[in-house]
């Protein structure tokens, strides 16, 4: 019975806070108060100043990420109302979401050189640019750790979040399936949140980068893996 009480307690306060914050990003539009960025660092403060170990959070944390699996389901409905945009530009939005998924692996493997990372660590970051059920399923299967493999995720899809749209106007890149394709591959989810505020071609096409960089990153992953540990 404790059990249940408090991973409804923990539950009920993560779903609490992300409404919150929701509510005061849609007021003030700044970048900060995304709810997935400002809910994390507020509940990250409640367990630290609370000394609550995150095993006791995830009681209710792990309920909440049950429903990640459909929410990337989800996102199937945008992708088919976009579908004729899709078949019509096929070439470019693969060749895009290629470069993306090697791109990011190339980055992640080069952070880790530079910082001397383990064996461990470097499997755990190979899959940082994937969505987070894909990633923590591919570092599970590498032999990486997955719960720090959805963290560096979300450092990932913050960085892509705040950084990518600034990147993108200074690159000029304004046609839809060059934001859509950028933001999704770049910053999966909250890439895709982003790309929600351009409108719903860039939305498909987030969706679209999401699901093939998730797709390809776990063929990729093992090869890449597999290379470096020669």
């Amino acid at each position: 019975m404790a059990f249940n009480l408090t991973a409804a307690f923990f539950a009920v306060l993560t779903v609490s806070i992300y409404l919150l914050t929701n509510v005061l990003y849609l007021k003030y539009r700044k970048t900060l108060l995304n709810p997935v960025l400002a809910s994390t660092a507020i509940l990250a403060l409640i367990l630290v100043l609370g000394n609550i170990p995150y095993d006791t959070y995830m009681m209710g944390g792990s309920w909440i990420g049950t429903l990640l699996g459909p929410a990337v389901v989800a996102l199937a409905i945008p992708l088919y109302k976009q579908r004729d945009l899709l078949f019509t530009n096929m070439l470019p939005i693969l060749s895009g979401i290629a470069a993306g998924v090697v791109v990011g692996m190339a980055s992640g493997v080069l952070f880790t050189q530079l910082f001397r990372f383990s064996e461990e660590l470097i499997l755990t970051v190979l899959p940082k640019s994937l969505t987070t059920p894909v990633a923590m399923q591919v570092a599970s299967n590498l032999g990486g750790i997955p719960s720090l493999a959805a963290v560096f995720v979300m450092v990932a899809g913050f960085t892509g979040y705040i950084v990518g749209p600034a990147l993108l106007k200074w690159l000029h890149i304004d046609s839809p399936i060059g934001r859509g394709i950028g933001l999704g591959t770049s910053a999966h989810g909250m890439g895709t949140a982003k790309a929600f505020e351009y409108g719903q071609q860039e939305t498909s096409m987030s969706s679209v980068a999401m699901t093939l960089s998730a797709v390809l990153g776990a063929l990729l992953g093992p090869v890449a893996a597999w290379l470096l540990l020669l």
